[in-house]
């Protein structure tokens, strides 16, 4: 296979992908039939209405729930046919998350927070966090508690923290959607520098300004995908 090929190859390959929920004595059915791919170096949005189902493929996607039916490959690996313990694993050393609403332990300083990935797969932690902490622009908030911080350094450091075990994929579930927009423009600008960087990244958003940065949007509504844009020649951003 040749670096070209190689570079297109699926992050994410979904094919009739449902997720089925009780309430009561009805069936919701919060992801219908979805099939579609994301290549490596992609950036990608998912769009919709509220309660159209895009948080719950992002949950899917980043195994933390199983879907009801349907397939689901992540970095070549069908995630219906591992065990826990192997989902876990992918998850915690291929996949990056990102909040809405931050998710940094308030009695922990940023370089700690930002570390905590690599304790819990007992990596080394080294240089790393330093490095990061420059990438992200908070060399100066290092010893700082997350409420010294502003809401977009808050965003940044958990971007950092993301990063910390060299994910293959960054997934994020309204990044922008507790800031200004100053700061959210600085996080768009972040994601792009990361893709620009090689990192595939998947984002559920509202922001039509996140949305517009993406390569393509897949859009959700009522759990069916409704648009998912065909492959852009460029879109692939390998090193």
């Amino acid at each position: 296979m040749t670096g070209s090929d190689s570079c297109r190859d699926p992050v994410i390959s979904a094919s009739g992908l449902t997720r089925l929920y009780q309430r009561g004595r009805e069936q919701v059915k919060a992801l219908d039939n979805a099939t579609f791919e994301v290549r490596r170096g992609e950036f990608v949005a998912i769009v919709g209405p509220s309660g159209a189902g895009k948080s719950t493929l992002l949950n899917l996607v980043g195994c933390m729930d199983a879907p009801t039916s349907g397939t689901l490959n992540l970095l070549g690996r069908p995630v219906q046919d591992l065990l826990e313990t192997e989902r876990t694993r992918l998850r915690r050393d291929r996949i990056g998350f990102v909040f809405q609403h931050f998710a940094l332990i308030p009695t922990l300083t940023v370089a700690e927070n930002i570390a905590l990935p690599a304790l819990f797969a007992r990596r080394a932690v080294h240089g790393r966090v330093e490095e990061l902490l420059a990438r992200v622009g908070l060399e100066h908030r290092g010893d700082h508690r997350p409420h010294e911080l502003s809401g977009g350094e808050m965003q940044r450091a958990a971007v950092a923290r993301a990063l910390m075990n060299e994910p293959l994929l960054l997934l994020a579930d309204e990044p922008t959607g507790n800031l200004d927009s100053a700061a959210g423009e600085a996080i768009i600008d972040l994601f792009m520098q990361l893709n620009r960087d090689g990192l595939t990244l998947l984002v559920v958003t509202h922001n039509a300004a996140l949305a517009r940065a993406a390569q393509r949007q897949i859009e959700i509504v009522d759990g069916r995908l409704v648009v998912s844009a065909p492959l852009v020649d460029d879109a692939c951003a390998c090193s």
